[in-house]
């Protein structure tokens, strides 16, 4: 189960086509597994996760607990509605899975839009869980 998972994840940040010194943010990182998979291709860039659980937020830093130590990775309690990231700007923002921007990519991305670089990428990934 676990596998087909990290399968899919993996085939979704091979999407992203991330540059080594992007501004990446999640919106929704779960347990922070394609969190680590960013963090592998960033050398100047950073990831600013966001996801609404605790738990989740806990486990994913667990995961990353390297690329945090080493400032790389930072992971947030915040739901996309009511984040405040302060003066970050990001290059890519990318969802897997999240319902506001299946349902509504609109708001979703009005949502974002102050956080944005100019030319930001935001890609968002929704399929039916296997």
């Amino acid at each position: 189960m676990m596998s087909t998972m990290s399968e899919r994840l993996r085939s979704v940040v091979g999407q992203l086509a991330i540059r080594p010194g992007d501004r990446v943010l999640e919106i929704g990182c779960g347990q922070g597994v394609a969190a680590t998979m960013v963090c592998q291709l960033l050398s100047t860039g950073t990831l600013t996760a966001i996801d609404r659980s605790t738990k989740m937020i806990e486990a994913a830093t667990r995961r990353n607990a390297e690329y945090v130590a080493s400032g790389r990775a930072e992971f947030l309690i915040a739901s996309l509605e009511d984040m405040n990231l302060g003066d970050r700007r990001f290059d890519l923002v990318f969802a897997v899975r999240v319902g506001l921007f299946h349902r509504d990519p609109g708001r979703a991305r009005a949502l974002l839009e102050p956080w944005l670089a100019p030319d930001a990428r935001v890609l968002s990934f929704y399929d039916v869980p296997v």
